[in-house]
């Protein structure tokens, strides 16, 4: 039996490579925020709870406005501190990014130089943003991604603050003494594979886990109405595109409106986000990505038709021949015939269904992802 540490959590993704790797009997905990509103479960919380509460949330907020720092920090920083002997001598250890506590750069590599100090085996995951990825998509020759609306439009920058800090120099010097001390660096999905090739330590990309045992597959049921999906972040809302879905399902209820039921939702906690979503047929997920996301690749386990990036290269490296998917991109012409061809075509609402969750139990699958996982640790 291993012990291992998993730090930070985005979107279930290492709640489900916990679940793979205890299947194996392997003793795992992870660590670190519970990712905002989706309020996802850690076994060791470094969560700012104290100062989202009355009467220092206002304190904060003043605090902030004066000296524009977070006191949140010093929580997350002293919730660290009180648990410290709880992160030594495991035999691997997963930063889920490289800045995995989201305090500052100073004070994350005043965590994170304990975590290394005291385990020999670290490994980064690429996923989320980061300095390396922002630094590619700005400079690469790609048709659109997250920052496209930025570079468009520069009045956006408030909107992109939190992606535009891995710019700054203190995040060039995090990223640098983060890579510098991971024994590897493994790319999440696509978008990441693709920043991140040709850099030093990094090895082949593994695909995120999804627990399939969770996500019971239902075959659609389209007697009646087609039911369509719209889960917002508000934080993400012009990074994910949602305002392309809006504006052509706005198109769809206009001409489709006894044929379609529309369910939009914004912000709500991940346990009521999968509850919500569970009688839809279609997902509107992101349309400047070029893989999909996590909530794309559960949705697609239970058989939901997902708008998501499948890109070229996307297909390409799966090969894939069966359609898993729509191609979501930023136009809401194409996303409205894409929307308006599956109510043409129910049929094919059926197909893709079946071709999704193919597609997770055959690449995703938790228990066979855990396995790539202690291989590319080396504790296999």
């Amino acid at each position: 039996m291993m012990n291992i540490l998993l730090i930070g959590e985005y979107s279930n993704f290492h709640n489900s490579l916990k679940q793979g790797l205890s299947k194996y009997g392997h003793q795992v905990i992870i660590a670190g925020g519970k990712d905002g509103f989706k309020s996802l479960p850690v076994d060791i919380s470094l969560n700012p709870d104290i100062f989202q509460k009355f009467p220092l949330k206002p304190l904060k907020l003043l605090f902030y406005r004066i000296f524009n720092f977070d006191l949140s920090v010093l929580e997350v920083v002293i919730r660290f501190f009180l648990h410290r002997k709880k992160f030594k001598n495991f035999d691997s250890v997963q930063l889920i990014n490289e800045f995995p506590f989201k305090t500052t750069p100073f004070f994350d590599r005043f965590m994170l130089s304990y975590i290394f100090k005291h385990n020999k085996n670290v490994s980064l995951s690429a996923c989320g943003d980061d300095h390396v990825y922002i630094s590619y998509i700005l400079n690469s020759k790609l048709p659109y991604h997250v920052l496209t609306p930025y570079l468009i439009d520069k009045s956006l920058k408030e909107n992109y603050q939190y992606s535009l800090r891995y710019l700054k120099s203190s995040h060039v010097k995090l990223s640098k003494y983060v890579h510098s001390k991971v024994q590897r660096i493994i790319p999440a999905n696509m978008d990441y594979f693709m920043a991140y090739k040709g850099k030093s330590k990094v090895v082949p990309m593994i695909p995120f886990p999804v627990n399939v045992d969770k996500f019971k597959y239902e075959e659609p049921a389209l007697e009646q109405v087609i039911i369509f999906f719209h889960g917002i972040n508000t934080i993400n809302y012009i990074k994910k595109g949602n305002a392309f879905f809006e504006k052509a399902l706005k198109k769809i209820k206009a001409n489709y409106k006894d044929q379609i039921e529309i369910n939009q939702i914004k912000s709500v906690p991940y346990q009521e986000y999968i509850s919500l979503y569970n009688h839809s047929h279609i997902l509107l997920d992101q349309t400047y990505a070029y893989s999909q996301g996590y909530n794309a690749l559960e949705a697609m386990a239970t058989g939901k038709v997902v708008f998501t990036g499948l890109s070229e290269i996307f297909k390409t490296h799966y090969k894939l021949e069966k359609e898993i998917g729509i191609e979501a991109v930023p136009d809401v012409e194409i996303l409205y015939r894409k929307m308006q061809e599956l109510i043409d075509e129910p049929k094919k609402i059926k197909e893709i269904s079946k071709n999704a969750r193919w597609f997770v139990e055959t690449y995703h699958h938790y228990e066979r992802v855990a396995e790539h996982y202690l291989k590319t640790w080396e504790l296999s």
